[in-house]
């Protein structure tokens, strides 16, 4: 027998797993690839060699008006050599070589529908220096909720165009992205970072959704996804409605944060250039003769969308979905899913006040997706208190907990059952559908009636706490 430790809340669960388990570890299962060079020297050349596009330095004047667009703080790191910080100071020098004015320049944060961030956060991420060139008045939070959204109508697929005002009335928009595996749509970073960052809930309604999520093609963190053709129609339209490019700068990352890589340039041009290494760390390639029978993984309390997430039984789900999504390739299709979760029915009601309420309409519908097609889920999205919370208290926007739940649905659909072991509060789990055993041992022996006693068994020990999440195939 293997013994593995797995996130378990504020601790860790020590459990057994048969010798021949897969155990997925960075630095044993897999490495990343080498940095192609210097964080630093690699931004700056690829600002001095943009793809598809003329340099910042040309394109800058003392009375262009320009948005720095950069990520949140959900993703990307603090660490001195994150992304963000290098990139913004490197734009800035450009800019500035160029002629630009500093104060013509702002910066935007793409929060997307995520809280807005509070100064101690962006001194937390992004450094004293920048932080102070900035704030108070141009260093903003994106509201995808505020009245002064560009409507540009719908695109071609339907998806409605909504856009930050300031993208719109600027000369020059800057966009910081960061390129990594998510089941979301294959990439982080390029049309996402723009389609998610900085439109409106309405637009980010048009793809968060089960007729997107619930999708074959949804499954497995795949570029090649509905999702992403919607991300990429979405952000040729936003462009288009703003009457201008976006400059992008992506960074493809490694595992803790670390630069392998950027470039510089039109979005569909940094995207060609990023993602051949982006998949290359992204996609492990496991040596699994057959398909996974069970998936095992541990739930910390805290981990990207902040505090209380593995214990938010509505983020807890989205983020057992999106696991399940990232593995999918090396999982039977009917398969079961054991997960050591806390459990203890802490929502953090100041970060995410929509979610008790959500969770208990959710309790008087089937499954979830009834409910989130229902009055009552709609009624929560467009609660004026909630969402005047999100754009002026920084808590997450109503609609977030929707989108969460459509993700967590496809656990549902796919498997036999999710088993969690060692819920303190049992209720929560049965509440989404799962059922809650004392014991590891128990699990496993609940899961063998389900897939049989030669169970083959895929455990993901560290996927939220350790790094950036890989996606997985077989060999």
């Amino acid at each position: 027998m293997q013994d593995v430790l797995l996130d378990y809340g504020d601790t860790k669960m020590r459990v057994e797993l048969p010798d021949h388990a897969t155990v997925i570890r960075y630095g044993k299962t897999y490495t990343d690839p080498a940095p192609l060079g210097d964080s630093v020297e690699l931004t700056k050349k690829a600002l001095k060699k943009p793809l598809d596009t003329p340099p910042l330095s040309t394109m800058a004047g003392p009375e262009k008006k320009v948005i720095i667009g950069f990520p949140d703080r959900v993703k990307g790191g603090a660490h001195p050599k994150a992304h963000r910080r290098i990139a913004i100071k490197a734009v800035l020098e450009e800019l500035l070589a160029g002629g630009c004015r500093l104060e013509n320049i702002t910066l935007l944060c793409g929060v997307g529908l995520h809280r807005q961030n509070t100064l101690e956060e962006f001194y937390w991420y992004l450094g004293k220096e920048i932080v102070d060139q900035f704030y108070p008045g141009r260093l903003i939070n994106h509201d995808g909720d505020a009245a002064d959204l560009k409507d540009f109508g719908k695109d071609a697929m339907g998806n409605r165009i909504q856009c930050n005002r300031l993208l719109v009335d600027s000369d020059l928009v800057v966009l910081i992205g960061h390129c990594s595996g998510n089941p979301y749509g294959g990439f982080s970073g390029g049309s996402k970072m723009l389609v998610t960052g900085f439109s409106g809930w309405q637009s980010i309604a048009s793809h968060h959704n089960p007729t997107t999520m619930h999708r074959d093609d949804w499954l497995g963190g795949s570029q090649h996804q509905h999702m992403r053709h919607q991300f990429k129609s979405i952000a040729e339209a936003m462009q288009k409605g703003m009457g201008k490019k976006v400059f992008a700068v992506d960074a493809v990352l490694g595992q803790f944060g670390e630069v392998l890589d950027v470039q510089a340039g039109t979005i569909p041009a940094v995207e060609a250039a990023t993602w051949p290494l982006a998949e290359r760390r992204t996609t492990i390639p496991v040596d699994m003769s057959d398909p996974a029978d069970i998936l095992v993984l541990g739930m910390p309390r805290t981990f990207h969308y902040g505090p209380g997430m593995g214990t938010n039984p509505i983020l807890a789900s989205l983020a057992i979905g999106g696991q399940f999504s990232r593995c999918w390739p090396c999982l039977r299709p009917d398969g079961v899913v054991i997960v050591a979760g806390v459990c203890d029915g802490w929502f953090n009601d100041k970060w995410f006040p929509s979610y008790r309420e959500t969770y208990d309409a959710l309790q008087k519908y089937q499954n979830l997706t009834d409910f989130l097609h229902s009055a009552d889920a709609e009624a929560i999205t467009l609660n004026f208190e909630y969402r005047f919370a999100y754009s002026n208290f920084n808590t997450y926007h109503p609609f977030h907990a929707m989108s969460m739940l459509s993700g967590g649905a496809v656990l549902g659909q796919r498997t036999q059952a999710v088993i969690m072991v060692g819920a303190q509060k049992p209720v929560y789990a049965r509440g989404m559908g799962y059922i809650p055993v004392a014991t590891f041992d128990e699990a496993m022996k609940l899961a063998a009636r389900y897939v049989g006693s030669k169970a083959n068994v895929l455990c993901t020990p560290e996927c939220y706490s350790g790094g950036a999440a890989v996606h997985l195939k077989r060999k």
